[in-house]
């Protein structure tokens, strides 16, 4: 079964923890986007202890072995989740690997990522914050990155709006559709930006035609916004917005009174590094609110 089947039929909301108050944070916003959607939550800490050292060398130098640690977090995670949410499925597992290997490939079947921004402090606090820029950059599925104040909560929603960017190219736009099945889960709005610029060689200071070239661009981002929305169903609320300015400073205003920041990140085949463009990297590092990462492929 492949993965995109795998997903359609209720893969689970995978969330990354290691015992920090960033992470347990994202344990609880996961539960509850879990149980919106009505999959199950698989909580994963991944670390590398183990792995490269192994138990033998840390009782030797009189360190504890990092698995019963490890369970103890993924243990109190778990539980943290079922109180939440007493009927909601939960399963937990510690992997000793590099924490973005592991994420990313348990989102090769997961319906989603939901990961902090934060780790527990000094080093591995940079450390953290990078895994969760590398697992937005490379995850097949969609990655949400807690930013801001959600209150440790995807419901019920504060600012009653899910926001979406929209950019030049419309087809088959996985972010919206994405921003469309949220929005509809919590019963919000969905507002769709497009920004749009007018080029600095097509500006005159002529006083009777200045105005022509920035009226085009706007005209066009409009129907731009009106294509990529041509599939939204009819019960979904919906808001369209043509802002003049830099995309990424649009959406980080939008993101002041929005519940759920939604951005794509074109993926290419046969391309490695980060794939994540300047759009989608300013919202994880800059949003008020939480952020979701949508791949497309190119």
């Amino acid at each position: 079964m492949n993965t995109a089947v795998e997903r359609a039929l209720g893969g689970p909301l995978v969330v990354g923890v290691d015992g920090s108050e960033p992470s347990l944070r994202a344990v609880d916003w996961a539960a509850d986007e879990a149980v919106l959607r009505g999959v199950p939550l698989r909580l994963v800490y991944a670390c590398l202890w183990e792995r490269y050292e192994g138990a033998a060398l840390a009782r030797d130098i009189g360190r504890p072995t990092a698995l019963p640690l490890a369970q103890d977090v993924v243990g109190a995670a778990a539980e943290r989740a079922r109180v939440r949410h007493p009927d909601l499925k939960v399963t937990a597992d510690v992997v000793f690997e590099e924490p973005e290997y592991a994420l990313v490939r348990e989102g090769r079947h997961a319906s989603a990522l939901v990961v902090g921004t934060r780790g527990r402090s000094g080093i591995a606090e940079m450390l953290l914050g990078s895994v969760s820029l590398a697992v937005a950059a490379r995850a097949d599925c969609p990655v949400i990155v807690l930013r801001g104040s959600h209150d440790n909560r995807a419901t019920p929603p504060v600012h009653r709006r899910v926001v979406v960017g929209v950019g030049e190219d419309v087809k088959e736009s996985a972010a919206v559709g994405f921003a469309v099945a949220e929005a509809r889960r919590r019963g919000v709005t969905l507002e769709a930006v497009r920004a749009w610029r007018c080029p600095a060689h097509e500006s005159t200071d002529h006083p009777l035609i200045s105005g022509e070239p920035a009226r085009l661009h706007e005209e066009r981002a409009a129907e731009q916004l009106e294509a990529a929305l041509r599939d939204v169903p009819a019960d979904i609320e919906v808001r369209r917005r043509t802002v003049e300015g830099h995309a990424r400073r649009v959406l980080l205003a939008a993101s002041h009174e929005a519940d759920l920041l939604v951005v794509g990140a074109r993926r290419r085949e046969g391309h490695f590094g980060l794939q994540l463009g300047r759009v989608a990297h300013a919202a994880l590092h800059h949003s008020d609110c939480p952020v979701a990462v949508v791949p497309q492929q190119a």
